[in-house]
């Protein structure tokens, strides 16, 4: 293995000192000062996939919203997130199946509660949450199909975002915005000559920052599945199941 290679290997595998499994079963710890942190990691970044699931069973987007949000509160109240561990696999199955556990078993002894069973309500604007549903594909997708595209779609755009954030932190936010369009290595209209002459660069450092872009957006695409799955020789496979989600 080269140095390269096991430098790599060291990142990923550092990425499993904090990750959402972690999290999850910090939230099982009731008397954890960090599990409403944790908790609300969970519920800012995986609430969405979720919501497409109970929308595609049929419920309307306010029931929709309710059982996502009363999900997240009675697992943490009743310590069901105890159960979760590394171990048995990826959490995006595990998140799901826990749904599904709960829409069978909870919500209709729930469905009177205060929204969010008695916990402060996720923080979400209705109307952008059912026009971003609108513009799931207008197909015959299962619910499963469906949580799972939005699982990969949103999981992109955390990556993304955060790269972005990176990049203006850096003072390079202008460079990002025009490079962007030549992250996946899809055909884009704009040039690369185009883009040095609005930059002031040249072709062959455009080249460059491009090949750096998409490196550092492997990496951070690397490190977010590791945080999602039992162990460093698991992202791989998780990758690619997620890529055939896509496809």
């Amino acid at each position: 293995m080269s140095d390269a290679d096991t430098q790599h290997d060291g990142q990923v595998r550092s990425a499993f000192n904090t990750t959402h499994w972690t999290a999850v079963l910090q939230a099982g710890q009731e008397n954890s000062p960090a599990s409403a942190l944790a908790l609300e990691q969970l519920c800012q970044t995986y609430w969405y996939p979720l919501y497409t699931y109970a929308r595609r069973q049929g419920y309307n987007s306010a029931d929709g919203q309710d059982l996502t949000q009363q999900f997240f509160a009675v697992f943490l109240e009743k310590n069901y997130f105890s159960v979760a561990h590394p171990d048995r696999g990826r959490f995006r199955s595990f998140l799901l199946a826990s749904f599904k556990h709960f829409l069978a078993n909870e919500y209709n002894r729930n469905r009177a509660a205060k929204r969010g069973g008695g916990r402060a309500p996720l923080s979400w604007d209705a109307v952008d949450t059912e026009e971003r549903y609108a513009h799931e594909p207008a197909s015959h997708a299962t619910p499963d199909r469906l949580f799972e595209q939005a699982w990969v779609l949103t999981l992109l755009g955390k990556v993304l975002s955060e790269l972005k954030q990176e990049y203006v932190a850096a003072g390079k936010g202008p460079l990002f915005e025009a490079l962007e369009v030549h992250l996946t290595g899809a055909k884009a209209e704009i040039t690369y000559a185009d883009i040095g002459k609005e930059l002031a660069m040249s072709e062959s450092a455009i080249k460059m920052a491009v090949l750096r872009l998409r490196q550092r957006y492997g990496e951070r695409l690397r490190s977010e599945v590791a945080h999602t799955v039992s162990g460093a020789e698991t992202v791989d496979d998780e990758l690619r199941h997620l890529f055939r989600v896509l496809a």
